[in-house]
């Protein structure tokens, strides 16, 4: 194989086959694509980006023996694989990727040594089929910076050759949306203009070669929550219904994900995300309580995907042995979870039936994480039950907040002292959703005007949230199409005068537990930081096509939560999690049970139960169930019920 620098990047040049995407024949029949939340490993919690193919594939074949007979079906390879491990390279490095002729991804040869040649994943997808799993790997939004600045040609992979339109070949740069970055890997990818044919070729020879190396499994990232790209979703989306292979369809990353915002999407992929970045820290696990049960609450849980059903995704499971984010070095530590939140998330996943992918290093499996990822009955909730939705009506019989409730958006909560440090945090929504229509313009003098979020929370102690709007300054001669774009649409500054100006999307990854509270950044000419303020009151993002909206934050890291399911058999399953940082007993009557499931006809003495973590027969129960739980644990009870 032979590699040329070209612009001080490496390319590599492979052969392809030119033909046109073959019929539909093997393809997954329409309504039968991940009928059940998808289940796997994958490496980005114990290996970051620097996994190699031999480090994936004993992965690969310790799933197959210990967690394959589960249900685990997936390996995935995440970010990264086609960057040179040596000196200077790491997440947002720019110059060490290996890229095809035609500015495609191609696997880093020294990791994956059986790529050379041009082959691509071919020999580790089929490796990974012989041992009975599937195959999938991470990409990323749109085209590299590598391939923009070699301005390298668009494959046509219908016809074959470069692509032609117009009488002229089509490069990267024709393409490139150079200020529409992946704004927590800006030097790395940016967006393709979908609108021109030349971008859909693109987009389509990258999937029609996924396909002939045999990928399951393609998690896309940086086009979902804050950087959704809904174009690009829409083209990838139809270009997998084009191929004669199946291809699970997964987005990310999922920060300031809203129901109304997946609503645009959960139809055209199997799962996406709904949180930042979940790593090994109680505050990551917590996060996960609202945003599940606002997506259960919205009948998101199994709605119809791309060619079968769609599953909002919690992340990974950071267990066992890890690696830290973004580090350049593999597993080497232990999760700093205790056993009790271990089981809380892993109970909480299960009841909200999100896709488990176990993030470990399988080569360290210990037995109580193994316990844990194979219990069967957790994973029988995951894929087999219903019904599944957070349940308001439990009650601290101990602990801090006993007897004190509130209701909110229709679920009790218990206050505590956390809700003394409400904060305001922006947001972003889809503009269709009832939320975002709270911001006006209010005029300072002749040269000088502010947009404010209008608070109805009735506070008198709180001053408006305001922002001064300035006019973009034109981009050069070379950008007039940009200018003629973005006629219309501002930079919004904390302070007059200061050249700071908001952006909508974070420029770091943010974890589950971390908000986005407003970044303010060096103004430039980036979509990120352009926005209109239209006559209905939304406040428009050009990035995104999001709207901003002003919520409060509550500290979610303590209190009381409970879920419910019920299986096929007629089991009731009844989730209890405190919270807490104090032992708390938490109890739920039948009578309560019985009205959160109509037609049941449940009372007392009416059913007979057991807990799972405890392991006690709880026989036949009375007018209530309960349990006192240790910090941040759960109890999980199985309950049998004749009416």
């Amino acid at each position: 194989m032979n590699f040329a620098v070209l612009s001080s990047l490496f390319i590599f040049f492979s052969i392809a086959c030119f033909q046109r995407l073959p019929a539909k024949t093997l393809a997954v029949k329409e309504g039968e694509q991940a009928l059940f939340p998808p289940r796997g490993w994958n490496s980005y919690d114990s290996f970051s980006w620097i996994i190699s193919e031999e480090e994936f594939l004993k992965n690969a074949e310790i799933v197959s023996q210990r967690l394959h007979p589960h249900g685990y079906e997936y390996v995935v390879i995440d970010y990264l694989w086609y960057r040179r491990k040596v000196d200077g390279a790491f997440t947002d490095s720019v110059g060490f990727d290996v890229i095809d002729q035609w500015g495609r991804m191609a696997p880093d040869p020294g990791r994956w040594p059986s790529s050379d040649g041009g082959k691509g994943f071919t020999e580790v997808a089929n490796k990974v089929h012989q041992m009975g799993l599937k195959f999938g790997f991470h990409v990323m939004r749109g085209i590299s910076t590598q391939a923009v600045n070699a301005n390298t040609p668009i494959l046509d992979s219908i016809k074959g050759g470069a692509y032609e339109e117009a009488g002229r070949q089509w490069t990267a740069k024709d393409i490139a949306l150079t200020d529409r970055t992946c704004k927590w890997m800006p030097h790395g990818f940016m967006s393709v203009n979908t609108s021109l044919g030349a971008g859909r070729a693109f987009l389509r020879s990258l999937y029609a070669q996924y396909a002939e190396w045999g990928v399951d499994f393609v998690k896309h990232d940086c086009v979902f929550g804050d950087d959704l790209n809904i174009d690009e979703i829409t083209v990838v989306s139809e270009v997998l219904k084009e191929l004669d292979r199946s291809i699970v369809y997964s987005l990310s990353p999922g920060t300031r994900v809203t129901p109304a915002m997946a609503q645009k999407v959960n139809g055209l992929a199997n799962m996406y995300r709904i949180t930042g970045d979940d790593w090994d820290t109680w505050g990551d696990v917590a996060a996960h309580f609202d945003i599940s049960r606002d997506f259960s609450a919205d009948n998101m849980i199994g709605a119809e995907g791309l060619l079968g059903k769609s599953w909002p995704d919690m992340d990974m499971l950071p267990l066992g042995t890890l690696t830290d984010p973004g580090s350049n070095e593999g597993p080497h530590r232990k999760t700093r979870l205790t056993i009790d939140e271990q089981r809380t998330q892993m109970t909480l996943w299960s009841m909200a039936k999100s896709p488990i992918m176990f993030g470990g290093d399988m080569r360290d499996l210990d037995d109580p994480t193994y316990q844990l990822l194979t219990n069967p009955i957790l994973l029988e909730i995951d894929s087999s039950s219903a019904d599944n939705r957070e349940f308001p009506s439990v009650t601290a019989l101990n602990g801090p907040g006993t007897g004190k409730q509130i209701i909110s958006q229709g679920i009790k909560k218990y206050l505590t002292k956390a809700d003394k440090s409400d904060s305001r945090v922006l947001g972003l929504t889809s503009c269709e959703d009832s939320k975002p229509d709270g911001w006006s313009i209010r005029t300072l003098d002749q040269d000088l005007a502010q947009i404010c979020w209008n608070d109805d929370s009735g506070s008198r102690y709180q001053a408006p949230f305001c922002l001064y709007k300035r006019k973009l300054p034109l981009a050069s001669d070379a950008d007039t199409i940009n200018n003629q774009n973005y006629q219309g649409k501002h930079h919004l500054l904390a302070t007059y005068g200061m050249e700071l100006c908001l952006d909508a999307s974070s420029n770091g990854k943010l974890t589950a537990k971390e908000f986005n509270r407003g970044s303010f950044s060096p103004c430039k000419w980036d979509a990120n930081q352009m926005w209109v303020l239209n006559n209905n009151g939304t406040l428009l993002n050009s990035h995104s096509g999001l709207c901003a909206t002003l919520n409060t934050v509550q500290d979610v890291s303590r209190g009381i939560r409970a879920w419910i399911a019920t299986g096929e058999k007629g089991q009731i399953y009844v989730a209890f999690f405190n919270l807490n940082s104090e032992k708390t007993t938490i109890s739920a009557n039948i009578s309560d049970l019985d009205k959160a499931l109509p037609g049941r006809n449940l009372k007392e003495g009416s059913c007979k139960g057991s807990e799972v973590w405890s392991g006690n027969d709880l026989g036949t129960i009375g007018g209530s169930v309960s349990m006192a739980l240790e910090t941040h644990a759960c109890a999980l009870f199985v309950l049998n019920c004749s009416g």
